[in-house]
């Protein structure tokens, strides 16, 4: 049986399926979802079939199922994307070009968000060097060791876009760092998302999701994932279930729906993503 802590099989029995909520399947391309602990809200990212103009979207769970997509409240002036909630509920890591200081950006940079004490969210802060550069940054994603992954194309790397880690020191002070060859090539690795454990890594890369499995403090040479979840190598925006069996992506189906949601549950199946509407008694709609 696979465990949090065990690697995801490299081949597996059932194929990833379709997830695709009515309000929230479209023509258009819809990927990089996150589920909210505190709210069951569902936050993604809705594009143009050719997958531009990014903005982050979040859906309500109500009685009838999920609700129309909205605007995120704390959504900018730029494009922006790759939301990732923290399994505690308190901040929610995004990608944006919004503008600052009374300039409007070219490259994305890294934010995060955090809840008020009246359940909303607050005004979203952009990180600070060296956790953002002069490039792009993308897919923030915080593991529970305290690093915060990410990607990358700023100078120092091995490639066109590599995958690389931050975290602050005992004074506050950022320190970041190039996860290195096992992970890294010369070519793309643009989306890193560490188990909810920590001891695996997901990689979005050339050619679709690969992984990588922690010995000590060292992650291992990458493997990619199997025909179950790489179709056509599109695979994207991965998102871990709290238990780590399942597998929620994003994959331009090259059809009539452009880019669609999927599940991978290796295992068989388990109760997530969240059942909308949700069972009877249940604490909060759509949980």
């Amino acid at each position: 049986m696979l465990t949090c802590s065990a690697a995801l099989p490299v081949r597996a029995a059932e194929p990833a399926k379709p997830w695709s909520p009515a309000a929230i399947s479209t023509p258009l391309f819809e990927s990089h979802g996150a589920f909210d602990p505190v709210t069951g809200d569902f936050y993604f990212v809705r594009s143009s079939r050719d997958f531009r103009g990014w903005r982050i979207m979040v859906s309500h769970c109500g009685p009838a199922g999920w609700d129309t997509p909205v605007d995120a409240s704390f959504a900018g002036d730029g494009v922006e994307a790759d939301p990732f909630v923290t399994p505690d509920g308190q901040w929610l890591y995004f990608i944006s070009t919004r503008s600052t200081d009374g300039v409007r950006r070219k490259d994305l940079d890294l934010w995060r968000v955090k809840r008020l004490a009246d359940g909303h969210w607050g005004i979203p802060e952009r990180l600070p060097a060296p956790v953002n550069s002069t490039g792009q940054e993308w897919f923030p994603r915080p593991a529970p060791d305290g690093w915060l992954y990410f990607g990358s194309d700023r100078p120092g790397g091995l490639g066109k876009t590599d995958i690389w880690r931050a975290r602050q020191d005992a004074h506050g002070r950022w320190q970041a760092e190039n996860l290195g060859p096992a992970i890294n090539t010369a070519g793309d690795e643009y989306e890193p998302l560490p188990s909810p454990d920590g001891k695996r890594l997901v990689v979005m890369a050339d050619g679709g999701l690969y992984q990588s499995v922690r010995k000590g403090e060292r992650w291992q040479p990458k493997t990619k994932l199997g025909p179950e979840v790489n179709l056509n190598g599109s695979e994207i925006g991965a998102a871990f279930s709290p238990s780590g069996k399942s597998l929620l992506f994003a994959r331009d189906t090259k059809g009539p729906l452009s880019g669609e949601f999927f599940l991978w549950q290796p295992e068989g199946p388990e109760a997530w993503p969240p059942a909308c509407p949700g069972r009877a008694g249940d604490a909060r709609s759509g949980l």
